[in-house]
């Protein structure tokens, strides 16, 4: 196992169910990683836990059912895996909403929903998750973040705002962290072979998308690879040409 201490290493998804989160949470459960995962669907939840404890060599995968549209619901999973674990090392900040619409087409269900989801929650999380890592004095947020941060496409301008908020908490926290030894990454992504890609845009050229297992190598590489992935910085992964 690719393990540098003396414990297992605990790895928290958000969005762990499907896509990036699950191609995720399999990549660090084959590092050796103690895996917890949320999402909204229990059946898709279930049948990702499933793939994953096959991965996992006896121990089990926890997973919770959190939509994190509820901000509450949120500090519950930080909690819950703090529970289980006593640790994390790795949090994966990975569930978004993601509206497709222009923005006088916005209503204010939409905007609540994708504040609270992309936003207060993540902003809720992270902070009981750093605060547990501040004590350990160790641990990594890798932010799942996308090029619509830099380069919004038409219909993707709020959606794009939230993850520009997202790369600026990046380096805000890297600053924070890093006399603690904490380490603070962004991914963006283009185009990824998602079931949420496929619900906002069913016929995107598939050659023109990056697989998840490719996104979550590159959050391997943030963890493991500091030199090649510095605290504080956004990392561009597209489709090669």
């Amino acid at each position: 196992m690719n393990l540098k201490t003396n414990h297992t290493p605990v790895c928290l998804v958000t969005g762990g169910s499907s896509g990036i989160g699950l191609a995720t949470a399999l990549l660090f459960a084959e590092k050796g990683y103690e895996i917890a995962i949320c999402g909204r669907r229990e059946s898709n939840l279930l049948e990702a836990k499933r793939v994953i404890d096959a991965a996992l060599d006896g121990r089990e995968t926890l997973a919770m059912v959190a939509d994190l549209e509820d901000t509450d619901r949120a500090l519950e999973v930080a909690e819950e895996t703090m529970s289980r674990f006593g640790r994390i090392d790795l949090l994966v900040n990975n569930a978004a909403a993601s509206p497709l619409e222009m923005f006088h087409e916005i209503s204010s269900e939409t905007f609540e929903t994708t504040i609270n989801t992309n936003v207060r929650s993540l902003f809720y999380l992270t902070q009981a998750i750093w605060k547990k890592m501040r004590t350990q004095r160790s641990g990594v947020v890798v932010n799942i973040s996308s090029l619509s941060a830099v380069d919004p496409f038409k219909g993707l301008g709020f959606y794009g705002a939230c993850k520009a908020w997202m790369d600026l908490m990046t380096q805000a926290l890297a600053s924070e962290g890093a006399e603690l030894g904490l380490r603070v990454c962004s991914i963006r992504p283009g185009a990824v072979e998602t079931p949420m890609l496929r619900r906002l845009f069913p016929d995107f050229p598939a050659e023109q998308c990056v697989q998840p297992r490719i996104i979550a190598e590159a959050i391997w590489g943030c963890v493991s690879e500091p030199e090649n992935y510095p605290s504080g910085e956004a990392f561009t992964v597209t489709a090669q040409p």
